[in-house]
């Protein structure tokens, strides 16, 4: 029973190191398309999820709260536009989106509903990616939704308004959280996309 626990845990450990890593890297590849080399000069243009490892966020966290973060990508956002901006902060959840759909037509394909494991494992991938992409969609800073919504801001009003919330956004995140955020508006908004992906839940 501890073995298979262990063997459970390394798997999901790993499911998640990818799912950041790819989100990351997302970031990354996006700015550096755009002639920010600042990711790459800091080698964090790449799949390597040791490079993307926040030893509190992806390490202690999740063994606290089974949920966690990577370092995030340094991006120059001074030197892109507003258009390029918005394109590097939806990249992550773009990617997380976008490799859910593939696992979850390989998961059809392949009928591994009924592979025991391998099934669940591919549908824990899943969920976890959608997780991610939702989460980082909340319009929060630093979350990646409240760059996508500054980049969309144009008065000086709305700039000095969102500069003034985002040096609270961590407390206003943490504050979100503690008044069931996740549990009320992110789960419900996952279970959804679940669904229309048609699959089950995974059974670990």
């Amino acid at each position: 029973m501890i073995a298979a626990d262990v063997i459970t845990y390394i798997f999901t450990l790993a499911i998640f190191l990818v799912s950041l890593t790819i989100h990351e890297y997302a970031h990354a590849w996006m700015a550096y398309r755009y002639g920010d080399d600042t990711a790459a000069r800091m080698g964090r243009l790449t799949l390597n999820p040791i490079a993307h490892i926040s030893l509190f966020g992806t390490i202690i966290l999740p063994l606290l709260v089974h949920f966690g973060w990577a370092k995030p990508v340094p991006v120059d956002f001074s030197i892109l536009s507003k258009k390029q901006a918005f394109k590097v902060a939806a990249a992550g959840p773009a990617a997380n989106i976008s490799l859910a759909i593939a696992l979850a037509v390989l998961f059809h394909l392949f009928h591994l509903k009924a592979v025991p494991f391998v099934g669940d494992f591919v549908l824990l991938a899943i969920l976890f990616n959608i997780i991610l992409a939702v989460f980082n969609l909340i319009p929060i800073p630093p979350l990646d939704g409240s760059r996508m919504v500054f980049a969309n801001l144009n008065s000086p009003q709305s700039i000095n308004a969102y500069r003034q919330v985002a040096q609270f956004g961590m407390l206003i995140l943490i504050g979100f959280l503690m008044l069931g955020g996740f549990d009320k508006i992110i789960l419900p908004v996952v279970e959804l996309l679940y669904t229309l992906l048609g699959l089950p839940l995974p059974r670990l």
